[in-house]
């Protein structure tokens, strides 16, 4: 409403955002000012009404756009902090040292854990300290190493007090060397025997030509298969192409440089094609009776990652693959360890892999494998931990008022118990989970609860994702065999990813399941801790499937 000063203005009052205009007038009679002017007329006091409203609900618009901005603002220099982290900052996850030399351990608990009468401190878990590993010597490294010696003579024979001849008794070692010798093809050409009867048609006084005359007896040896048809490879061969490629990370395209330096030209083409077919001849039949004893198996870790095939029908070259993968847990008494390609994602790839497997499986928060009816889903703490690390403020004087560290340091408390109940009996293992790590679980969620998290942040998005796996993530109390993380499928694909970051990607699709397959013999060998090249080859010279194991 306007108001007069002392000065016989008249003053109108106009919102502006945040601010207030005021505007002044002179004095006038009021009737007068309303004819002669008309602002304040009704028709106009509506007007100017109507236009204040929308100032107000566009002022509104433009608090709440403001916040959403600086939300965002926040986020993306979140991200950006995440960013450079992951280029120059350190990639463990192992953030003990950094917690406890930056910041001392925050209260983990507000009012809900308080009435609930338990803390993690009411508990001590010691972590046994980081102790480093002796050198080895020199004979433990060589110990495996075929021996060579070589003798160094005296050129002066004689002696220099009389000038005798002189006599070796013994010798004295002075220092070891490592000889390389570099690799070399050779042509190993198979020939066929053959034999003649020497009695058959031995007396030449005969004619042959009549019918009565026996003719000459020849037999040849039978002719062994090659490996591959219509090629040249040997199992040697291909077992070394496929080491170098599966195991050692070598794409086809490196290989071939080699080869030819070697004195053989063997192109990339030709290696592709001899894996695609052995892997659908030998390999095959292995994996198939790998994955029967998989699905034996109580518990059973998943996991996938992205592969690129360049070549797939209807789809574009940058359409991304995946590769997924399952494997046994620890327990087993051998690795396991099964790759499968796939065009997507889906869920679908995961119910025709395990069909109607009814144990436990082991993933991460994926919610395609919800799609499985029998399977009995469990979480992975070492994917909420790594989410909690993500949210670690770039700031080190932050962290002590950081609710992230307060959210590791519950997942710490957790793996620390496990592998202080590693050694024990999948009973004993269950009691001791119950009687310790039950009440550390109950806190966590109980704070998570009690959170005041908003936005997209990392921390946000860290206590969503615990809340939201809860059930999964307690799956570990109701079996003594089943982990509390994934890991045990995480390593078993990191051969796989750190192959893709040299091969980049496969040319068909025919390509990458062969890849998958044999991917999963020379992971599980790995892991078995035999001689893969070795294995290959007994492999492909064998009849019958022989294990990884």
């Amino acid at each position: 409403m306007p108001y007069t000063d002392k000065c016989n203005r008249i003053w109108y009052t106009v919102r502006i955002k945040n601010f207030e205009v005021y505007v002044a007038m002179p004095m006038m009679k009021q009737q007068d000012f309303f004819k002669e002017e008309g602002i304040l007329s009704p028709e106009k006091e509506a007007e100017i009404k109507a236009a204040f409203e929308t100032a107000m609900k566009k002022n509104v618009e433009l608090e709440a756009e403001n916040a959403d901005l600086k939300n965002e603002n926040a986020e993306l220099k979140q991200q950006l902090a995440w960013l450079k982290k992951q280029v120059y900052g350190q990639k463990t996850e192992k953030t003990e040292v950094v917690l406890e030399e930056e910041a001392e351990q925050t209260c983990l608990f507000d009012e809900a854990e308080t009435e609930a009468e338990t803390t993690l401190k009411e508990e001590t878990i010691a972590v046994k300290g980081h102790t480093r590993k002796a050198k080895r010597t020199h004979a433990e490294i060589m110990k495996d190493l075929p021996v060579e010696e070589v003798v160094h003579k005296s050129e002066e024979r004689n002696c220099d007090k009389c000038g005798s001849s002189m006599e070796v008794i013994g010798k004295e070692f002075c220092r070891d060397e490592v000889v390389y010798i570099p690799a070399k093809m050779i042509l190993r050409k198979h020939y066929i025997e053959v034999l003649k009867c020497p009695n058959c048609a031995s007396d030449e006084s005969l004619d042959e030509t009549l019918p009565d005359v026996p003719s000459q007896v020849i037999r040849k040896a039978q002719t062994p298969k090659p490996f591959i048809p219509h090629s040249f490879c040997s199992p040697e061969l291909l077992a070394h192409i496929v080491f170098e490629k599966y195991v050692q990370g070598v794409p086809l395209y490196r290989q071939e440089k080699e080869y030819a330096a070697l004195g053989i030209s063997l192109s990339r083409t030709t290696m592709a094609n001899w894996i695609i077919r052995i892997a659908a001849s030998k390999v095959l039949p292995v994996w198939e009776l790998m994955k029967s004893e998989l699905l034996k198996n109580w518990v059973i870790h998943a996991d996938e990652t992205v592969v690129q095939v360049l070549h797939e029908k209807d789809r574009k070259a940058k359409t991304k693959s995946r590769m997924w993968v399952y494997c046994a847990p620890n327990t087993a008494g051998h690795a396991n360890i099964l790759f499968e390609y796939a065009p997507t994602r889906g869920g679908e790839n995961a119910v025709r892999f395990l069909g109607d497997y009814d144990g436990y499986l082991v993933c991460d928060g994926y919610d395609a494998y919800n799609r499985l009816q029998s399977a009995i889903r469990c979480g992975c703490f070492a994917h909420v931990r790594r989410k909690f690390v993500d949210a670690l403020p770039t700031d080190k004087k932050l962290l002590p008022t950081s609710a992230a560290v307060n959210g590791i340091e519950y997942c710490n408390q957790l793996f620390a118990l496990e592998e202080k109940f590693k050694n024990l009996s999948c009973e004993e293992r269950l009691v001791m989970r119950k009687e310790h790590s039950k009440p550390i679980l109950d806190n966590f969620f109980a704070w998570l609860e009690n959170l005041p998290v908003t936005g997209k942040t990392k921390l946000a998005k860290a206590v969503q994702y615990a809340r939201n796996e809860k059930k999964y993530l307690c799956r570990f109390l109701d079996d003594g065999n089943v982990p509390i993380s994934n890991n045990q499928a995480e390593n078993a694909i990191r051969p796989f990813v750190v192959g893709r970051k040299n091969w980049l990607f496969s040319d068909s699709v025919q390509g990458a399941k062969a890849s998958a397959i044999i991917y999963s013999l020379a992971a599980t060998a790995c892991a078995n801790g035999l001689n893969v090249e070795e294995y290959f080859t007994n492999l492909f010279y064998s009849l019958e499937p022989i294990l990884p194991w």
